[in-house]
């Protein structure tokens, strides 16, 4: 054997060794010992293992570092990656599957995503962007699905790139955010991106440009029979479905296409039933509708107890100011704040808060008719899964973010014309900016939220779409 693949051998053993000790729970599915020598030794099984201990030991070596749950959602992302190491050593023993199959042979790696999402659900944690990015990220490892120009997905260089982008997005708020605060948040989002740019490209570039090479000789893949009892409904978010195998006659037909079917049969009336005179609302004695009071207010009283919890306005741990669950107020204030500490705004309708100082950064999520006024922004303004809101800036931001927003009015001074604007997944959003004379209007202008992508010298241009009246 080669002298320099032994070599190439010896150190990945020795650093997928100190990636075991550390991460011990992401070895699973199937063991080390399972794997036959022949597809351990295999080129590009060698090669994934190089990537492994190359980028990924820099991401779990910074996680360490910060603990928490950056370190949860690292080994979860070490673990997807092991999962598909798993995935291309059996690529190379099965025949190429059909839908069905294909959905069976993805469901380990699936599973795994599917962990990483469930952890950026729910509230919102201070590092809500760490979770997100490596979740977004590992849609990266669905370039393994790819079977062919027709199935719907780019090809598999394309496919990362583009995962990664919707990434980044999280990732570089990590970096503004601890830019000049800690170094080993800003490593972790900088070998995050190595890790899949140039990383995982590289890789798939190499060796499986046009997807992955199924065995001609290999076992099939088989879906797994269903269990006797009805098995409990699929997660909304998962990435990969059988379904669309199943040919459209089999299914029995609902909604317009049932009535449709039944008026073509010409007896649409049989199997109705007459209505007697006891029947009639006429004849009712209980026609009253009305439901009665206490035990109207006791169901709301309970499904407000479910859903909303004490307001609070508090500074927390001296570094965090918590405004939430402000129903209908209109005089929130926050005076004493200093440029070190944040404000997090949480389930807040029908209010308005003043923030008469400089703060660190302002994060305004699942917020309805919420007016923020504040002053100065260190790192970046964020508004997260709210609907008709209204900011007003009276200083300087560096950064203004919507994402996943409906209807948004931002108020920029003079002193914050330079902000930069990022939307995501957000609609009816409107900056007005001061007018040329200092009496003046106010100048609105919208951001769009449609575009036109066109295909010109081998890449996508997109441009904003504008609409004109005649």
């Amino acid at each position: 054997m080669d002298e320099k693949l032994i070599q190439r051998l010896e150190s990945a053993v020795v650093r997928l060794e100190a990636l075991s000790t550390r991460f011990p729970a992401a070895a699973s599915p199937g063991d080390a010992s399972d794997v036959p020598d022949s597809a351990a030794l295999d080129p590009s099984i060698v090669a994934y293992d190089d990537l492994m201990a190359q980028y990924l030991a820099r991401v779990s070596a910074a996680a360490e570092k910060i603990g928490g749950q950056v370190l949860d959602v690292t080994k979860v992302l070490h673990e997807a990656f092991s999962v598909q190491k798993q995935l291309l050593i059996k690529v190379k023993q099965s025949q190429k599957p059909d839908l069905a199959g294909l959905a069976e042979f993805l469901k380990p790696l699936n599973e795994v995503i599917m962990k990483a999402t469930l952890m950026t659900e729910g509230r919102r944690s201070d590092f809500f962007n760490h979770l997100k990015a490596a979740a977004d990220s590992l849609s990266a490892l669905a370039w393994i699905a790819f079977t062919g120009k027709d199935c719907g997905m780019s090809m598999p260089i394309a496919h990362v790139e583009e995962s990664w982008q919707m990434a980044e997005f999280y990732s570089n708020k990590v970096l503004v955010e601890y830019r000049n605060k800690d170094p080993n948040h800003v490593e972790w989002a900088k070998s995050l991106k190595e890790l899949y740019l140039p990383g995982l490209r590289d890789y798939v570039k190499g060796f499986y440009p046009l997807g992955p090479v199924w065995s001609a000789t290999g076992k099939s893949i088989a879906p797994t029979k269903a269990a006797a009892a009805p098995p409990p409904p699929p997660p909304p978010a998962s990435l990969f479905s059988s379904e669309s195998s199943q040919p459209s006659s089999s299914k029995p037909k609902d909604g317009m296409s049932a009535v449709f079917q039944q008026l073509s049969t010409g007896n649409v009336t049989a199997g109705l039933r007459k209505v007697t005179d006891d029947m009639k609302t006429k004849n009712r004695a209980d026609r009253t509708g009305a439901v009665a009071i206490s035990e109207k207010e006791s169901r709301v009283a309970s499904h407000a107890f479910s859903k909303v919890g004490p307001p609070k306005l508090e500074l927390q741990m001296g570094r965090k100011w918590v405004v939430e669950n402000q129903i209908g107020k209109k005089d929130l204030i926050i005076e004493d704040c200093d440029a070190k500490q944040s404000v997090y705004v949480y389930g807040c309708k029908d209010s308005i808060l003043h923030i008469q100082g400089k703060v660190n950064n302002i994060t305004i999520d699942k917020c309805t008719k919420m007016g923020v006024v504040f002053k100065d922004v260190v790192a970046a303004f964020e508004i997260v899964n709210c609907n008709g809101v209204e900011v007003q800036c009276q200083g300087s931001a560096p950064t203004i973010s919507v994402d996943n927003t409906s209807g948004c009015q931002l108020y920029l001074s003079k002193d914050s014309l330079e902000t930069s604007i990022s939307t995501a997944k957000s609609s009816e959003i409107n900056v007005l900016v001061p007018g040329a004379e200092p009496a003046g209007d106010w100048v609105e202008h919208s951001l769009p939220q449609q575009y036109i992508h066109m295909f010109k010298d081998g890449c996508f241009e997109t441009t904003p779409a504008s609409h004109s009246g005649g």
